[in-house]
């Protein structure tokens, strides 16, 4: 048993949890680790285990899921937390992942995600909490230059210098659309880290799972994430729904609005792209290049939108297509980068 073993097996027996049934719970892309947990009566519960160590801290998932359940959202309940050790147990909110229920009965696609834009819905129509940092034009375009500095390097090898020409343009094109932030982003809201609970009501229906970096940011931002999936394609006719619902429901600029979406999906796709080549070149999780060809699809897309005409021809230029060539080099360096 390692010395982290042995924290979390000592926070579950303060937590009255010690005797519980313990298994292992798919994780994501960060250190954190996870533990479905089966109580003598049968009562379920998830561990989440976030060593500070390693560069987590629970107390952003503890406010943000306190805040999102005051507004009758489906966050986790907290049970028991150990902040300074990293430890939290949840209320087990089942398996029923959007993507899972997709793969086998793909005809509730439309019912899946209109309920999950209801929930950006009634979030918006909220104050978001105090403190949260504004994903403003400058944090922007340093995440998209993350496709620079991984996905787009010549030597895969090591960093590359990100553009400056870039981004000090895409900087500006983001502060003049983008100028405000508004509300509570999730910033991974997707159908991987959504559950449909059908026997609730209303918003509820949609479990929450990962929104621990939540920022102040602008309203299409965590549909874009919802619609341009890294991880499924959504269908064109479901995309196109979705955007006029919230649009419809939350009166909103159509042009403006769409303008906006599509200048916030080419920031959010360039920036999945820098991360998922640095999860293969750096942490040694080479899985995540098999998503590249789909997140590509969707920027060029993004980048088809006339706001984007002037940044359009440079990040062509910059970067390369993932072609099956490129996407086996950068698989084949995998991990080879030792340093950030």
């Amino acid at each position: 048993m390692t010395q982290r073993d042995a924290l979390a097996t000592a926070f579950l027996a303060a937590a009255g949890w010690g005797e519980a049934r313990r298994a292992p719970l798919a994780g994501d892309a960060s250190n954190r680790r996870y533990e479905r947990l089966r109580a003598e009566d049968g009562a379920p519960a998830v561990l989440m285990d976030a060593p500070p160590e390693k560069g987590e801290d629970v107390r952003p998932f503890v406010a943000i899921a306190e805040y999102l359940s005051g507004l009758g959202l489906s966050a986790p309940r907290l049970l028991a937390a150990d902040p300074e050790q990293g430890f939290l147990l949840l209320e087990d909110l089942g398996d029923d992942l959007f993507a899972r229920v997709l793969r086998s009965a793909p005809a509730l696609e439309p019912k899946l995600y209109t309920a999950a834009t209801d929930v950006l819905l009634a979030l918006h129509d909220h104050t978001p909490p105090y403190g949260l940092a504004p994903y403003d034009a400058k944090v922007m375009a340093d995440m998209a230059a993350l496709a620079y500095r991984w996905y787009g390097a010549q030597d895969t090898g090591r960093m590359a210098a990100p553009s400056e020409a870039f981004h000090s343009a895409f900087q500006a094109l983001l502060a003049q659309h983008i100028p405000e932030q508004t509300v509570l982003i999730q910033r991974d809201y997707h159908a991987e880290n959504l559950l449909w609970l059908p026997d609730r009501a209303g918003p509820a229906r949609v479990g929450l799972l990962d929104f621990q970096d939540a920022m102040l940011g602008h309203p299409a931002y965590d549909l874009v994430s919802l619609l341009q999936d890294a991880r499924r394609d959504v269908p064109d006719a479901i995309e196109a729904q979705m955007i006029a619902y919230y649009i419809a429901k939350s009166g909103h600029d159509a042009a403006r609005f769409e303008a906006a979406y599509a200048l916030l999906g080419a920031q959010r796709n360039l920036r999945i792209l820098g991360v998922f080549a640095r999860l293969s070149l750096l942490a040694g999780k080479p899985h995540y290049i098999d998503f590249i060809p789909r997140v590509w699809r969707y920027l060029m897309r993004d980048l088809a939108h006339p706001l984007l005409a002037e940044i359009r021809d440079r990040i062509l230029s910059d970067l390369p297509a993932p072609t099956e060539t490129l996407l086996t080099e950068l698989k084949a360096k995998c991990a080879t980068v030792q340093t950030p």
